[in-house]
């Protein structure tokens, strides 16, 4: 079997693997920036915060100078208020410190101008806790902290506010972005070279493939799989089924398949040995139930490592049925012939005593032939009522006395006009005396010459068919695998498959619940035993009941 082998194109060598990588350095990119930008309003967020929290501690610090608190509890120190406030704020560099007293008048602030003014918004330490937020003063938009202010009592005062301008804000902000930018880039970096590795491995992987033309393969390989007449089945290397049209559904008797190995979906036997690539050779000719298949399995590999099989099984049924009434054709031509040289051998005969004046011996010589000629039949008549089975066993006689053989139907012999099975028993006289006369013909001949006897035997619960010849007979060991498709002793003959009728009777008996043996060594007997009542009839031109009357030449 030649293996089939990939090989990869080179057209468009590019195309796919750039796509690929552009569409994946866009979307590195979008995300990058995305994800930038997230990062910047989290930084703002958090840098508010901590300012916040930076101003909350210097209005808390402030809320705690001793001469802020003595000022704002028992009054007259305005100027100290503003003093100190002053002093902190240029050390904190924090844009305001502004004290302010329950009545909301400003005691210090950057612009004097501003103090003994009130103020818009409301006291909000009145809770006696401290607050942070954004504010929006006369110095600009500042991170605002509030702190309650405390005399030396203990009592509420006032509040201290205290704002950082948020341009300190924003420059820390930008102080941290290049770095995290950074970051950023180097990422983006890593990604666009996984991203181009990626790209050259899609790449091989699709043997070189633009996307177009990998849409396009699988529409056809659809529609091809689908709408060819043959079986196909494809296996990866673990055996297991990758593909399986519906054709090799309908032959394989295969339900939901995909994924499953060849042992979980067919029991043993010659088809699963035949798919599995057991059996070798070319048109492996295999019976099922309904069909008779030609089935051809085809390692793939590529570089040198195996990538699975496929199999294609092909219906020979109608084949094989053609071929079987051709040799039932043949077989009737074959009777017919060897009764035309015996016929014409009589008339030789019958003419020469004609010619001699012998007018009384002719007369009795033409008697006594015409008597003859009707013996054979009677004698079967005798036995079998049914006229198909006496045709048939007749004819056989006629070929096998013309190969130099004796086929002789045994006196205990007994069958009706209508017996049961009489399709299968057509088939099965017919294969096993086919085969037994071209065993008894090409062997020497045995004591009391070459010699075939048939029994058939209808009963009230069986029919029995034995058939002995005086051949070479089944070698020891054999018994079992002479009923196997394909098995036979005699070489091919042109386009007819050998080793087709054993199996044809097994498989018929099979199904009707009948035994069928052989004895090994010397002299075979066939023996097929089938169960009564028939209640399943063989149909007209079935493949396993495909014979006519006459019979044929063995398969």
């Amino acid at each position: 079997m030649i293996p089939i082998r990939l090989r990869t194109g080179r057209g468009g060598k590019r195309r796919l693997s750039t796509r690929i990588l552009a569409n994946q350095l866009v979307i590195l990119a979008l995300t990058g920036l995305i994800g930038f930008v997230l990062f910047a309003f989290a930084q703002r967020a958090e840098l508010d915060r901590a300012y916040e929290q930076r101003a909350l501690d210097i209005a808390q610090t402030t809320a705690a100078d001793p001469q802020i608190r003595q000022a704002m509890e028992h009054g007259g120190g305005s100027d100290v208020v503003q003093t100190v406030a002053e002093r902190i704020r240029r050390a904190s560099g924090a844009s305001y410190v502004v004290v302010i007293d329950l009545q909301g008048i400003r005691h210090s602030h950057p612009m004097p101008a501003l103090i003994g003014e009130p103020v818009d918004e409301p006291i909000v330490v009145r809770d006696g806790r401290p607050h942070v937020g954004a504010d929006q003063g006369a110095t600009g938009r500042s991170a605002n902290g509030k702190a309650p202010l405390r005399g030396p009592s203990g009592a509420l005062v006032g509040e201290v506010s205290v704002g950082i301008p948020e341009h300190d804000v924003l420059g820390e902000l930008w102080r941290e972005l290049p770095t995290f930018g950074l970051y950023a880039a180097t990422a983006t970096a890593i990604g666009a070279a996984a991203a181009f590795l990626l790209a050259r491995r899609l790449k091989r992987t699709t043997f070189g493939l633009e996307l177009e033309e990998i849409a396009g393969l699988l529409q056809d390989r659809e529609a091809m799989l689908h709408g060819i007449r043959e079986g196909v089945v494809a296996f990866d290397p673990d055996r297991r089924i990758t593909v399986v049209n519906d054709e090799a559904r309908r032959l394989l008797g295969l339900g939901t398949a995909l994924g499953s190995r060849l042992e979980e979906v067919l029991p043993d036997g010659r088809l699963r040995r035949a798919l599995d690539g057991t059996l070798t050779g070319t048109d492996v000719s295999v019976l099922t139930d309904d069909h008779c298949l030609a089935v051809n399995r085809m390692p793939v590999t590529l570089h040198g490592h195996e990538l699975g099989a496929v199999v294609t099984v092909r219906d020979r049924t109608e084949l094989i049925g053609l071929l079987r009434e051709l040799n039932s054709v043949r077989g009737l031509t074959d009777a017919l012939r060897a009764q035309q040289h015996e016929f014409t051998n009589r008339m030789h005969t019958l003419a020469g005593l004609l010619d001699i004046g012998e007018h009384r011996s002719a007369y009795e010589y033409a008697i006594e032939t015409a008597r003859s000629g009707q013996a054979l039949t009677e004698a079967v008549r005798r036995h079998i009522g049914n006229p198909l089975l006496v045709g048939l066993i007749v004819a056989k006689t006629t070929v096998a006395a013309e190969r130099g053989v004796r086929l002789v139907l045994t006196d205990d012999s007994a069958v009706g006009s209508d017996p049961p099975h009489l399709r299968r028993l057509l088939t099965i006289v017919g294969n096993l005396l086919d085969n037994a006369i071209d065993a008894t013909a090409d062997a020497p001949p045995a004591d009391g010459g070459r010699r075939i006897r048939l029994t058939l035997t209808e009963g009230d619960e069986l029919i029995v068919v034995r058939v002995a010849d005086s051949g070479p007979g089944i070698a020891a060991g054999t018994a079992r695998s002479i009923f196997e498709d394909g098995w036979s002793t005699r070489p091919e003959r042109g386009t007819a498959r050998r080793g087709l009728g054993l199996a044809l009777v097994h498989r018929l008996v099979q199904r009707h619940g009948g035994t069928i043996t052989v004895s090994e060594g010397p002299g075979a007997v066939f023996t097929v035993v089938l169960p009564l009542p028939d209640t399943a009839p063989a149909p007209q031109g079935a493949l396993f009941t495909r014979a006519l009357p006459m019979g044929g030449e063995g398969w």
